[in-house]
């Protein structure tokens, strides 16, 4: 399978023996907020990656970049997909900051209680 960034991907099936998890006592309670992307019951504060905030100047100069080109062109299509791999790689830092944060919280807490 292709997605837009001409990346390819790949799944194949593997047989693992699942973790147990040593058992604790601990519970924590998340509010998921817009200033901050959560807030723990222990006051903890978690903030969200901002990579677009970092790299929005880059966004800007491959828009432009795109916008100046004919649509249909070689030299556009190199362009789209220049744009497609840099979103493909915001998609991904934010993945990557949810699996981690979500592991650490679950190894961490016996009990989860989430607040929308």
């Amino acid at each position: 399978m292709k997605d837009s960034a001409n990346r390819y991907f790949l799944s194949f099936v593997v047989e693992i023996q699942p973790e147990i998890l040593p058992q604790t006592d601990n519970s924590v309670g998340i509010d998921l907020g817009i200033s901050t992307f959560a807030t723990l019951s222990d006051g903890t504060k978690i903030d969200a990656p901002k990579p677009l905030k970092k790299r929005i100047k880059k966004l800007r100069k491959l828009s432009k970049s795109l916008s100046n080109k004919t649509k249909g062109s070689k030299r556009y299509e190199k362009a789209r997909v220049r744009i497609a791999k840099f979103h493909a790689k915001l998609k991904d830092t934010r993945t990557d900051f949810l699996h981690k944060i979500s592991t650490k919280i679950i190894r961490e807490n016996q009990t989860v209680v989430l607040e929308v």
